[in-house]
């Protein structure tokens, strides 16, 4: 499908206005912080829906939003802008019987979102010696999977840069060269307005929030974060990977001429 969305990284721009969007090399890490405190809550939705908007409109069917089965805020945001949209989620075998049962709820009320496993010969305890391979492999190549068979071209994902030291240098739209676009809609928000936006709309959460956990992964690999660390703080606690990424937003998910696969 034709896009508006210029090859050239340079001039890469969503076909919104001005006021929405940025071009994206000025997008940098200060430029999103600015963001954060200098739009109000209702700027940050409008703006939120008007990325989310552009990029249905040149992308049509090949813009996936990716689920996490945490707070649900972009996909509520993306089925305002289209209640057509797809999904997609990646379950492993380590999940919290608390997000089985929330992607149980959300699969019944949204038979559009497709969800992808992880390879179920890998070892049960790979997160303890090599927790990378372990992400990779029940993480990353289910989602790299998942962008083929979709045929997702704009992958949007729920990522804020106030959440964890590696997605602070994020942008709002990230072309990597790879023929996926990234869009991160909610990338200024603050945390507090993820659940002041799911509190308004009543948007089914996963229940593990109300147990104090901030940040969702892996059972052995989550813990609730404690009063005054980062949100992703509770995550790989132990490993080299604490506080850090499974990966799915780090390393490429899509590979040109089939390179990779």
């Amino acid at each position: 499908m034709a896009s508006n969305i210029n090859d050239t990284r340079t001039e890469t721009r969503l076909d919104i206005p001005e006021t929405q969007c940025l071009p994206v090399d000025d997008l940098m890490a200060a430029a999103v912080f600015a963001l954060v405190d200098s739009l109000t809550f209702k700027e940050k939705i409008d703006r939120s829906l008007g990325l989310i908007e552009a990029a249905r409109k040149d992308f049509g069917d090949g813009l996936v939003v990716a689920n996490s089965l945490g707070a649900g805020v972009v996909w509520h945001l993306a089925k305002r802008v289209d209640p057509a949209i797809r999904g997609l989620t990646v379950v492993t075998h380590h999940a919290f019987p608390e997000t089985l049962e929330h992607l149980e709820r959300t699969l019944q009320r949204y038979p559009e979102i497709e969800v992808y496993r992880g390879d179920p010969d890998v070892p049960c305890d790979l997160y303890r010696t090599d927790p990378d391979r372990c992400c990779q492999l029940l993480k990353v190549e289910p989602t790299r999977r998942a962008v083929r068979e979709m045929g997702v071209e704009c992958l949007v994902s729920g990522v804020r840069c106030t959440s964890g030291h590696q997605r602070a240098g994020l942008r709002e739209v990230e072309d990597r060269g790879d023929g996926l676009l990234r869009l991160y809609p909610i990338l200024p928000w603050h945390e507090h307005e993820v659940w002041k936006y799911a509190a308004l709309n009543k948007v089914d959460v996963n229940p593990l929030y109300a147990k104090g956990y901030r940040s969702l992964g892996c059972a052995p690999c989550t813990r609730v974060t404690a009063s005054g660390e980062v949100e992703r703080a509770g995550r790989w606690i132990g490993t080299s990977k604490c506080g850090g990424e499974c990966g799915i937003h780090t390393k490429p998910l899509k590979f040109k001429d089939g390179a990779g696969i």
